[in-house]
Formats: structure tokens, C-alpha cells, sequence
């Protein structure tokens, strides 16, 4: 499938480049990126900061802007362009016909786009047959979700079916390449941690509740709690971990209970054989001092979740500690696999 890519030079957009690379299924047959970029080479225009080469045929691409005339010989479109300009040119491109996979948030917690992360919500992509960006079905919006909300909702599915959730407390520990480039000033990063993240927190408790609401005749129905988020900065490079606490709606008998749920958590897209999958989903470390970013991250190609230090809490009911890639499974990693299963779904064909 011929696929574009929206907001190509920027961080998102490279590492959309670089997973996309041998993939089986897409060919990137066009970019797009601001007008300070358009008409160049993409060698030209890019500040490559990806840790493998430039391919060859990428980087003698032209750049086009991002109307939706310079795609139209594409199947669909990634989307990696800052929010600041997402809403205008993700709707224009779905407007003309052409589905958007979406890693920006301006259209996340629309009611008829899906907020998808396939091995949690995957009937949520039938919301898109509720859109009216065209009449006939042929141009739409998925999104996938904060980089934050990707690793928690995985680690949160199988102990919210199991025994509900009434509260949740959370504090983040998110690497500097979340922050894009040239992202965090060394001065305020190295040797620190930085205590608040600017947009980050309000995303956490209704983009994770829209990821673990039931689906049913085109609504959403989700679940309801609190959420106490703190979202911090810190020096690590890649890897995204949270420490969280929760407290749950079913009285629990013993930590072993969690435990077995995690284990035999069954992956809705497990016998699909879609190429970005990983093997093994969810990861439960028995050693105490894991996951660790550097250790993990990249383990199954960035695509795997990280648990860890899953015990009895003393405030509410359990405790434990998440780790995933926040640029590979919680950005362009994650909406590739978007894009894999909705080839196997029939939503995206040549």
C-alpha cells in the first residue's frame, strides 16, 4: 500500500521513516511538511536525527506541502504534525477522501474518531462508520493515543476487567525524547528531574477511560474515576515509566489474584499476525529492580509493555511500576500497528 507521511522532517515523522522501512505491507510514496519545507529534497529540509541512516530513496524525495492534492495517489496518510496545525489539515485530508492515522491529539477525544490501542479497544474502530467527513465512507480520522495513556491503558486492561477500578494515582517518569527536538534544554535536564510537564496531565484520565470503555451501536461507554496524575521530566533517553497506585471496585483475596490476571490476559489481535506486534504483549518482571528504561525499552522492537514491582499497596489496593517506548509503541510504532490491523479489519485496502 502506498502510504504519506505528514509532518515528515519532524521527530515523529522521522521515526515514521525509519520503522517503516522493509515494512511488508507500506511503501512511503510521499511527504509532507510546512511550507519552509515544501519543494526541497528531503535530505535538504530535514534535520535527521534518527541513529541509522538516511535511506537513499527517502532522502531524494521532494517535500510537498500538506494539501490534500499532493496526496492523492496514497491509500492513507501518518500524521505526525504538532497540534497546532493537525485539526485544519488532518480534517481537509479526510474531507478529500483520504484516511488519516493520527498520532496528534486534536482528535482524540472526538466522539466519533477512535482512540485506539489494538491489543485494549479494537472494536473501537467501527466508530468509523459514524463519521461524515465524506459521504461515502472513503475519507476518516484514528488516532492513537498520549504516549503516557499507551503503557497505562495496557497495563490497566486486564486488572480492569477483572476487578474494575474506583481510583487511580499515578506519577510519571518521561524521557526526553517525548519532548521532540530539540526538546529539553541540557542545562534544565541533566543531573535534574522536572517536576511538571506542560499539557500532559489532563490527557491521562480521559484518554486512558476512553481506551477502557465498552463499545456498543457507534457510543463509547466509559468508565468513571479519579485520577491523581503527576507528570515529571526526566534524563533518560527513550522509555516512558509509570508508578502507579489503585485502588479497585472487587475486594481483593491476595496480590496473586492480579498476578494471574496479567499473566493470562488474552490479546484480542494475537492470531492476527500483524508484522508490528509483539510476541509477548505484556512482560511482568519478577525482579524487583525491573523494568528499566535503558535495559527494556527497545526490547520486541520497542513495542512490548513493561511491568514491574506488582505488590500489595499500604493506600488503596495494589502497586506497580510500567515502562514502554514512548516515541516506537507510544507514537509511530503504535500507529503503524493502528494501520496493520485496520488492513486486516477491511477498513484500508488499495
Amino acid at each position: 500500500m502506498k502510504v504519506g507521511i505528514l509532518g515528515a522532517t519532524g521527530a515523529v515523522g522521522q521515526k515514521f521513516i525509519r520503522l517503516l522501512q522493509n515494512h511488508p505491507w507500506f511503501t512511503i510514496t510521499a511527504l509532507g511538511a510546512s511550507e519552509r519545507s515544501a519543494g526541497k529534497k528531503y535530505k535538504d529540509a530535514v534535520n535527521w536525527v534518527e541513529d541509522v541512516n538516511l535511506p537513499d530513496y527517502i532522502a531524494e524525495m521532494i517535500v510537498s506541502d500538506c494539501n490534500p492534492s499532493s496526496f492523492e495517489g496514497v491509500d492513507f496518510v501518518f500524521s505526525g504534525l504538532d497540534s497546532s496545525v493537525a485539526t485544519e489539515i488532518e480534517g481537509d485530508l479526510a474531507k478529500a477522501g483520504i484516511p488519516v492515522i493520527s498520532n496528534a491529539k486534536n482528535y482524540r477525544m472526538n466522539p466519533t474518531v477512535p482512540l485506539l490501542v489494538p491489543e485494549v479497544n479494537p472494536d473501537h474502530i467501527e466508530l468509523i462508520k459514524t463519521q461524515t467527513f465524506t459521504e461515502d465512507g472513503s475519507g476518516w480520522i484514528v488516532t492513537n493515543p498520549n504516549c503516557v495513556a499507551v503503557p497505562l491503558s495496557i497495563a490497566l486492561k486486564p486488572i480492569y476487567d477483572t476487578f474494575g477500578i474506583e481510583a487511580l494515582i499515578l506519577t510519571t517518569m518521561q524521557a526526553i525524547s517525548g519532548a521532540g527536538y530539540p526538546g529539553v534544554a541540557s542545562l534544565d535536564i541533566l543531573g535534574n528531574v522536572v517536576p511538571f510537564i506542560g499539557g500532559e496531565e489532563p490527557k491521562i484520565a480521559p484518554e486512558t477511560q476512553k481506551l477502557l470503555g465498552s463499545y456498543s451501536d457507534g457510543v463509547i461507554t466509559e468508565p468513571r474515576y479519579p485520577v491523581q496524575a503527576t507528570c515529571t521530566r526526566v534524563p533518560t533517553l527513550n522509555g516512558h515509566m509509570a508508578s502507579v497506585t489503585v485502588k479497585l471496585a472487587k475486594e481483593l483475596s491476595g496480590i496473586e489474584e492480579v498476578r494471574e490476571a496479567v499473566l493470562n490476559f488474552k490479546n484480542p489481535i494475537a492470531e492476527l499476525g500483524l508484522p508490528s506486534a509483539p510476541k509477548q504483549l505484556i512482560r511482568l518482571h519478577d525482579e524487583i529492580r525491573y523494568p528499566q528504561p535503558r535495559l527494556h525499552a527497545d526490547q520486541e522492537n520497542g513495542m512490548q509493555l513493561h511491568m514491574g514491582r506488582l505488590r500489595k499497596a499500604e493506600v488503596f489496593d495494589i502497586s506497580f511500576v510500567c515502562m514502554a517506548h514512548n516515541t516506537i509503541r507510544g507514537a509511530a510504532g503504535g500507529a503503524i500497528l493502528n494501520a496493520e490491523l485496520l488492513v486486516k479489519k477491511g477498513y484500508l485496502e488499495n
